[in-house]
């Protein structure tokens, strides 16, 4: 991954794992799949597991210790009433801050012309 992608998903990785949490709980390696699967390959766990904790810590979510067939029990997190409130706020963000690059975009692209 690019540097000027790494720099983005760092701003926006938190809402995109509290979206992830909305659709159903998960452990830390499911969602770093699940990251996978929409494209973003470069996801090492551990940037994932640091940001559970931190969204932990802040209360964001919910967690559950399930046992685990090998090892120690998972800890599946799931998105509290907290955690729904930061995400709202996170695409409501997001939609102002999309808006306003497209439209810069879009004059620059006119610009080219």
């Amino acid at each position: 991954m690019g540097n000027q992608m790494t720099e983005m998903l760092k701003g926006t990785l938190e809402g995109i794992v509290l979206a992830i949490l909305s659709v159903r709980p998960a452990y830390g390696y499911e969602i770093t799949a699940r990251l996978r699967e929409q494209g973003f390959a470069d996801i090492v766990e551990g940037t994932v597991y640091a940001l559970l904790v931190r969204i932990e810590q802040r209360g964001l979510v919910d967690v559950e210790k399930v046992p685990s067939e090998k090892g120690p029990p998972r800890k599946v997190y799931s998105l509290n009433a907290a955690g729904r409130e930061q995400l709202a706020e996170f695409w409501g963000t997001w939609s102002f801050l999309a808006e306003r690059i497209e439209q810069l975009h879009d004059a620059h692209t006119q610009g080219e012309k």
